[in-house]
């Protein structure tokens, strides 16, 4: 029996992290995700399901200017974080250091695990030894990983194994201390004990961020999502908290017949 992802914590804070309105993502004529209108609320996991080229991952790189490094790519809508039009955002880059990306197959960076970690930290002015050691540690806990590499730190990260790389990256993105944490299929290439270790942790940091987990399980998002959306051919069809989505009345028999495995 599947037990209903914990609420969020109660917050007095008016606005939402994120207020998504009317976006439309294009690849050129290619138009990816249209008309997609949502908000997310603090220390929410918010789960995104769907097929394949439903528009999911496009929805991500809008969320923090990502769509700047990919030709042809161009938004309309209106994307605001933290009650701030990411468009007007003049440093884009401390706007990164608060929104933490982990892509669905590893993307390592030609350093040692250590230094992997500690990059950001370090970007942020901190040379202090300690605690750097204390940031590489606890990250590499939180993504599961500490026990694995705790000996070989100043090994290259690339030397992992796929599934460590993933973990690896995970927990490069956690020494952000993001405000925002998106996860685009983050179990992909990780094996299904240690997928369920990363998932319990993530029940824990929604207490410090908010989480959106892009995901093709469909029990992942059950598990994990305050409340889900389901996309299908480039639009949001349907959102409602995650266990209504399961086993509730939905608005559209697409989203049913999706959940119950009838395609996708």
């Amino acid at each position: 029996m599947v037990t209903p992802a914990p609420q969020p914590p109660s917050t007095t804070a008016v606005e939402p992290m994120l207020d998504v309105q009317d976006l439309t993502v294009r690849y050129g004529s290619h138009v990816a995700l249209q008309g997609c209108t949502l908000q997310v609320q603090q220390n929410e996991i918010f789960g995104i399901i769907g097929p394949a080229n439903a528009g999911k991952t496009s929805f991500l790189r809008s969320l923090n200017r990502m769509h700047d490094f990919v030709p042809g790519m161009r938004i309309t809508g209106t994307v605001r974080f933290a009650g701030r039009d990411v468009e007007q955002v003049r440093n884009v880059y401390a706007l990164r250091r608060r929104i933490g990306v982990v892509f669905p197959l590893p993307v390592g960076l030609p350093l040692s695990i250590y230094d992997n970690v500690a990059l950001a930290p370090r970007l942020r002015g901190l040379r202090n030894k300690v605690a750097l050691d204390e940031i590489v540690e606890r990250c590499l806990r939180r993504a599961a990983l500490w026990d694995e590499v705790k000996d070989r730190l100043r090994n290259l990260g690339s030397l992992l194994s796929g599934g460590q790389q993933q973990r690896l990256t995970i927990a490069r993105a956690l020494s952000q201390d993001p405000d925002l944490l998106l996860l685009d299929e983050f179990s992909i290439a990780v094996d299904p004990v240690t997928t369920m270790r990363i998932e319990e942790v993530l029940k824990e940091l929604r207490q410090e961020m908010t989480i959106v987990l892009v995901t093709n399980l469909v029990q992942q998002a059950r598990r994990l999502a305050t409340r889900t959306a389901f996309f299908l051919s480039g639009r949001c069809v349907e959102i409602a908290p995650t266990e209504e989505l399961f086993t509730g009345e939905v608005k559209d028999q697409r989203t049913r017949d999706y959940v119950e495995g009838r395609y996708g």
